[in-house]
């Protein structure tokens, strides 16, 4: 232990990986005008079996028996993102809704030229199946994953996506030989392969050459490719975007039956929405024509009727979910063909014209349906029996506590194909980051119940098991025989020790439903955090654009089952003043959820989150900055943030310490803060997008532990989160004790003196530092042996003025076993009184004044407000707020 006193590194020193770049700033603060979601970009880390998917069996067989606390730091720092070559922010959002998800259900499909079997995607290989038939026969299986076929008008021959070696290439599969081919190998990302009707030519999409998504053509001749064309050139919008690229993007092409033009998806001086369907010559691209304007959102994937007169397309507009619907060749007002409070997606034509085939999340899962346009019967086109392509076993997976009771786990499998495999009736998630040296592709995940089949290929398997952050990590490496094989995997627990207190744990920030391939519920989420062992989590009913995918759930009363209490609450979503998560409302969310979205009728930024707040407490609620900081926001062209203003007079009751952002970032502002003498305390929420497929980290997996007496009742949450008694993190477990006091308490002393402080640390994954920080400075440093995993220590610190006192443990780089970019963890303060007086900092009270400043002046120049008194209230609050600080200096 060194109990000498030193200044916090700045945090902009740290190795950031999905930081680096500017595009990645989700938050807001360059986009003053808009409005959006938050959570944009996180290139997360490997999940717990990162260091499990290697390129061969050898090198999966070295690293199962390497302890994971001997590997090398420089061996963990190469975290990127799924493919990183799309040069487009918030990767999150076209990663899910627009690029091919591994889903143990249908993905996309394509109608054979008779109509009478179809192709589709399942579990990454494609399918052949007979439409009314419950037989599905497996076309491929490569060391990847194949998605979005087209069937050519021949019936020879089907182009698909393979995803393989970091990017996504065109192939070709010739159904009678069965063999294989590339068609491009530009390592790009080349996706959405459409066949000309007469088979000369592909049109599809790439961002070979500039990263972003562009439309182009190429002629097929004997399986080869021609030279591609960019159909659509590269365009930069004037119209200022958040969520998109300033480069206006081609996608979804869908040929007319003539051949001559492609209909397709733009989104040219359009500032939210993937934008508009248009048409274009392909032999004279001058020929350009806008066909009908909306906000679609990745998925619209428009498809002509062969008679060429109507289009048809899946939008959720004036709606929750996407559902099909029809417009005509010169975009007459649309009329929706089906209905429902769920997707369907990705429809195919039948070559008559008399059919519609589709991707449905009814069930919560994929699934195809094949609909006749006139009349509406629809079949389900059910892989009830498969024939695989090479042999598969049952592996049985049982997971045991250390009582030998069944508990929910979080199971990731891999075999010897370096494939992730789930049972057939699960969601399969993928984690959005990974390190390319340790293995060929990201995680893979799913949820067990506790007791779980997964047909896998015969061979080895790896199994890694995870259940929540109070118990070890567990990995197995099974040899799966013809017959099948079983394992029970027994978890051992990690405690603090119960002197500290007794502590439940939350997700203070997750969205059941948020655009996703999957369809979520309240009974599936719950069965997620019962896998993660979190106690409770907040549902956040939120906007994306146009539509609010839970607000049908708002206002439901707590749900408790099984040891786990689920909320309704909300994210308030001001990317102008910064995200607020109204907690305990009691009456109604509060409409509209979001200001500043520019070019439309709510781009005032006027109500401020102080207002809101003020509605949120009026409902008994708590209010608190979600995801709060990616780079040091005095660092931003522009910065408008409200948290100094809010905290200032007494608005914000929490703050997401661990959370979606840059942690070190975070948490260098909220020590400014307390520094201040504000009493803020620590919250954490990951901001999982449930219903994804790939998202960044799965529910709790940033979580708040709230010391309750073991109480898991909303009024025993809502009062340890109020009052500080919480530590978040994301991997390690941690406990203060400062003479006698705990986080949230007072420590009230008599002029200086020495202190005596217990404190302990318990992580499934290792820990680098280990630190007790006073008032902005470590003042002890704790070295950890061994695994690095566990700690009890006991000190002394000298405090020499009002403040306050927390502890943290962190990394430098990413851990493979933590879903995050790097392992994090804090406790609330204790806060610390001598002599009665408060705390106080002049240079941290300077810099707020500074921050305010500038969050004047931007505001004070905006010309949207719709009223005077919209903008006097506005600029009154904000001077107000730094007439506190002022007073500090």
């Amino acid at each position: 232990m060194s109990n000498q006193s030193t200044s916090l590194p700045a945090a902009a020193t740290f190795p950031r990986k999905r930081r680096k770049d500017p595009r990645f700033r989700r938050f807001g603060f360059s986009f003053p005008c808009e409005a959006g979601e938050g959570a944009a970009g996180g290139w997360g880390q490997v999940a717990a079996s990162a260091l499990r998917h290697c390129n061969s069996k050898a090198w999966a067989l070295l690293f199962a028996t390497l302890p994971l606390f001997v590997l090398p730091t420089a061996a963990l720092a190469a975290r990127k993102p799924v493919l990183a070559q799309i040069d487009l922010p918030h990767n999150y959002y076209y990663r899910e809704m627009y690029l091919p998800q591994l889903t143990t259900g249908p993905s996309s499909l394509t109608f054979s030229p008779d109509g009478k079997d179809l192709v589709y995607s399942m579990g990454g290989s494609l399918w052949r199946q007979a439409i009314g038939s419950n037989e599905a026969r497996e076309l491929t299986h490569a060391s990847g994953y194949d998605y979005q076929p087209d069937w050519s008008s021949d019936g020879r021959y089907v182009v698909f996506v393979r995803y393989q070696h970091d990017a996504l290439e065109l192939w070709q599969l010739d159904l009678g030989s069965g063999k294989e081919h590339a068609l491009t190998s530009n390592k790009a990302v080349n996706v959405e392969p459409r066949l000309s009707p007469d088979g000369s030519r592909i049109a599809y999409v790439s961002t070979s050459g500039t990263g972003h998504f562009d439309l182009y053509v190429a002629k097929l001749d004997s399986g080869k490719l021609g030279v591609p064309r960019r159909i659509v050139g590269e365009r930069k919008s004037a119209v200022p975007r958040y969520y998109y690229s300033a480069f206006d993007h081609s996608i979804n092409p869908a040929w007319t039956p003539d051949g001559k033009r492609l209909v397709f998806i733009s989104n040219r001086e359009i500032a939210y929405g993937t934008g508009a369907i248009w048409s274009v010559a392909v032999d004279a691209p001058d020929d350009l024509k806008q066909i009908y304007t909306e906000e679609t959102a990745w998925r619209a994937q428009p498809q002509v009727t062969p008679d060429g007169r109507r289009i048809l397309f899946s939008s959720y507009h004036g709606r929750q979910w996407h559902q099909l619907w029809l417009t005509t060749i010169d975009g007459a007002a649309p009329l929706p063909l089906t209905f429902g409070e769920f997707d369907r997606t990705g429809a195919r034509f039948s070559a008559d014209g008399a059919r519609v085939g589709y991707i449905s999340n009814e069930s919560g899962n994929t699934s195809v349906w094949v609909q006749t346009l006139a009349g509406g019967a629809l079949t389900r086109v059910d892989a009830a029996q498969r024939k695989y392509k090479d042999p598969r076993a049952a592996l049985h997976l049982s997971v045991r506590d250390e009582n030998g009771a069944t508990v929910s786990a979080r199971i990731s499998v891999v075999a010897g194909d370096s494939r992730a495999y789930a049972p057939d009736n699960s969601l399969i998630h993928a984690d959005d980051g990974f390190d390319r040296s340790l293995q060929p592709f990201e995680n893979h995940y799913f949820h067990c119940a506790g007791d779980c089949t997964v047909d896998v290929p015969v061979g080895a398997a790896h199994v890694v098991v995870t259940h929540g952050m109070d118990y070890v990590a567990a990995q197995r490496d099974v040899q799966v025989k013809a017959g099948g094989a079983a394992a029970q995997i027994a978890l051992a627990p990690l405690r603090l020790p119960e002197n500290y207190g007794k502590f439940v744990s939350a997700d203070l920030h997750v969205h059941m439903n948020y655009g996703g391939h999957y369809r979520q519920n309240s009974e599936g989420l719950m069965q997620q955090a019962r896998a993660e062992h979190l106690d409770a989590l907040f549902n956040l009913v939120v906007n994306k654009e146009e539509r609010v995918p839970d607000i049908a759930g708002f206002g439901t009363p707590p749900l408790y089952k099984d040891g786990v209490l689920l909320m309704q609450a909300q994210e308030y979503h001001s990317s102008y003043w910064g995200h607020l998560g109204l907690l305990f409302l009691d009456d109604h969310d509060l409409t509209p959820g979001f200001v500043g979205y520019q070019q439309s009728a709510m781009s005032s930024v006027y109500p401020t989150n102080g207002a809101i707040a003020d509605l949120a407490h009026a409902q008994h609620g708590l209010v608190g900055y979600a995801h709060p900081f990616d780079t040091p926001p005095d660092s931003d062209a522009v910065l408008t943030n409200a948290l100094p203003a809010d905290v200032a007079l007494g608005k914000a009751d929490y703050y997401e310490a661990v959370g979606f952002d840059d942690h070190l970032v975070t948490n260098e502002v909220w020590y400014k803060l307390l520094n201040c003498g504000f009493r803020l305390p620590a919250g954490a929420g990951t901001d999982a997008m449930t219903n994804y497929a790939s998202l960044r980290g799965p529910v709790g997996m940033n979580r708040v532990f709230l010391d309750t007496g073991g109480a898991d009742t909303p009024e025993a949450l809502r009062d340890a989160l109020t009052h500080g008694k919480t530590f978040a993190t994301n991997a390690a477990m941690l406990a203060l004790e400062v003479d006698g006091k705990h986080p949230g308490d007072e420590l009230a002393l008599s002029g200086p003196r020495q202190v005596t402080y217990h404190a302990a640390l318990r992580s499934f994954a290792p820990v680098e530092h280990f630190e007790l920080v006073y008032n902005g400075k470590v003042v002890a440093t704790h070295k950890l042996s061994g695994a690095r995993t566990q700690a009890d220590v006991t000190g002394r610190v000298a405090l020499t003025g009002s403040g306050w006192l927390l502890l943290r443990a962190w990394n430098k780089d990413a851990q493979p076993l933590v879903l995050d970019i790097y392992p994090y963890a804090t406790t609330s303060p204790v806060y610390v009184t001598l002599d009665g007086k408060p705390a106080r900092s002049p240079p941290d009270a300077a810099y707020f004044v500074r921050w305010l400043d500038r969050a004047i002046e931007t505001s004070a120049a905006r010309k949207d407000y719709n009223s005077d008194a919209e903008k006097s209230t506005t600029l009154d609050y904000l001077k107000a707020a730094r007439a506190v600080y002022a007073a500090m200096q």
